[in-house]
């Protein structure tokens, strides 16, 4: 039962996390740029800093003091890095649908939906498991494509009295700089624009982090089970892509606005509300927590956190129109779905790796006495006994 309320603890933990990362991160942007045109490297220096701290210091101390099982090696360090670098990728991919015009009353909730589906898929590949595909799983996909549908077809606007400021100030900057004629074909592509990379913005950010999970599995496998090696290079991956990489794109791409303390300090929020999140996934999992049920309660949460949050600090709440809250509800509902149903594989295979070293226990008792091999028929029961029981039986022999 305590084991139960901590994995619950954890998994409530990362979707508050995850759900308050976008509107945290779209204020670090907006604080960092400026009206009308967000920043885009700045905000995401910040989130490669608070990965570096919370996933790279903080599993470095903690391997000093406490120690965990596993160990290091290449391949699980070089899987656990590409893990990273698909999260980092997508946190860009966040970050740019912010730029481009894309809000995180639907941006969020879209990512969340999709992430899962792919990630799903993702699995699927990896473990040959396509043809296990059911009915419900393949239902659960359809529907979240038509949650997202109508999340963007309905998503809410900004009331008029929040909007009109910027608006004007947007409006009049426009008529100093250029003549009038202009205005109509820059709002033509200023529209093409969102409908087209904020879409695509969003795609490669569900893509990446739909990737995420799958590899750094794999990564936690070839290091023997650890959790706090593969999540240390994750922190390094997002280190060298989300601070090393846009440091010197920021001194050749110059971007408008610049360092200032409140986007600062809200950009690094939302990159350890990101970080924190992942380690509480992390977390879930070391108490018992199955993937089967973390993470459709993660991906479930976040969006439902998320929307709430930025319609609440936006005072959208009027503009939301029933039709939203249904599409919001199938990509919840589908996604979860989706990770629920999807195929399982064969559980045989973890079985056959360890058969090699059963077959080798079994191999001298086959030549022993009688009594020495009744003694042995209690391996699967009490493994501490028959290990005693066998290095008693090997003594006799050698004797």
């Amino acid at each position: 039962m305590r084991s139960l309320l901590s994995v619950l603890f954890f998994v409530a933990m990362t979707f508050i996390c995850w759900g308050l990362y976008g509107p945290v991160l779209h204020e670090g942007q907006l604080g960092l740029g400026i009206p009308g045109r967000p920043s885009s490297l700045r905000p995401l220096i910040c989130v490669g800093i608070a990965y570096f701290l919370i996933a790279v210091i903080v599993p470095l101390v903690m391997l000093q003091m406490r120690g965990e099982k596993g160990q290091w090696t290449i391949s699980g360090a070089f899987w656990s890095f590409l893990a990273g670098a698909a999260g980092a990728v997508g946190a860009l991919g966040i970050v740019m649908a912010f730029k481009f015009g894309g809000r995180p009353v639907f941006v969020m909730p879209l990512v969340f939906g999709l992430a899962p589906v792919m990630n799903t898929f993702v699995t699927m590949w990896m473990t040959k498991t396509f043809r296990q595909a059911s009915p419900v799983f393949i239902a659960g996909v359809i529907i979240v494509a038509i949650g997202a549908a109508g999340v963007m077809y309905s998503k809410p606007t900004r009331q008029a009295t929040h909007a009109a400021p910027a608006a004007v100030q947007a409006d009049t900057a426009a008529n100093d700089a250029s003549s009038q004629p202009e205005a109509p074909s820059s709002q033509v592509g200023s529209w093409l624009t969102r409908l087209t990379l904020v879409p695509l913005s969003i795609a490669l950010t569900a893509c990446c982090w739909g990737c995420y999970g799958p590899v750094l599995h794999k990564g936690q496998m070839k290091m023997a089970g650890s959790r706090l090696r593969p999540f240390l290079c994750v922190g390094l991956a997002y280190f060298v892509i989300a601070v090393l990489a846009p440091l010197p794109l920021l001194q050749i791409f110059v971007e408008a606005g610049g360092w200032t303390f409140g986007g600062t300090v809200w950009s690094l929020a939302g990159g350890a509300a990101g970080a924190l999140g992942a380690l509480g996934i992390i977390m879930a999992f070391n108490f018992g927590g199955k993937p089967i049920y973390v993470m459709p309660l993660v991906f479930g949460g976040a969006p439902v956190i998320n929307t709430f949050t930025t319609i609440l600090h936006e005072g959208t709440y009027q503009e939301t129109t029933a039709l939203f809250y249904a599409s919001l509800m199938l990509v919840i509902g589908g996604a979860v779905t989706v990770l629920t149903f999807a195929p399982r594989g064969k559980p045989e295979a973890k079985i056959e790796k360890h058969a090699p070293a059963a077959a080798e226990k079994h191999d001298s008792p086959a030549e022993k006495p009688a009594d020495s091999v009744k003694a042995d028929d209690a391996l699967p029961s009490d493994p501490a006994a028959s290990d005693s029981s066998g290095n008693e039986d090997a003594s006799n022999d050698e004797e």
